[in-house]
């Protein structure tokens, strides 16, 4: 049975910038430029990326003022990724 929301999910998570993008995210919210700053890529590129986050809801947004400030999914993604963090210390030593 084929489930195209794996690949969805996954395909995100699986991309360097996404990756990249959801770890600064993970220590605190951040507005687009602050990103751009961060990761050193072109606006264009992080804000494709944060589309894609959004799309699936791994980063959510809010506006403030002309900004829109973005966070993790904190009912989802931010459990999953400390079970990640677990699963990595428990069963990926060294790495």
């Amino acid at each position: 049975m084929k489930c195209p929301t794996y690949h969805i999910f996954f395909k995100n998570l699986a991309n360097p910038l996404k990756v990249n993008i959801i770890s600064l995210l993970k220590y605190k919210e951040m507005n687009v430029n602050e990103l751009v700053k961060e990761l050193k890529e072109e606006q264009s590129k992080v804000s494709h990326a944060l589309s894609a986050l959004n799309h699936c809801n791994i980063v959510v947004s809010r506006q403030s003022g002309k900004n829109k400030i973005y966070s993790l999914n904190k009912t989802t993604i931010v459990p999953m990724l400390k079970l990640i963090d677990k699963h990595k210390c428990k069963y990926c030593p060294g790495r």
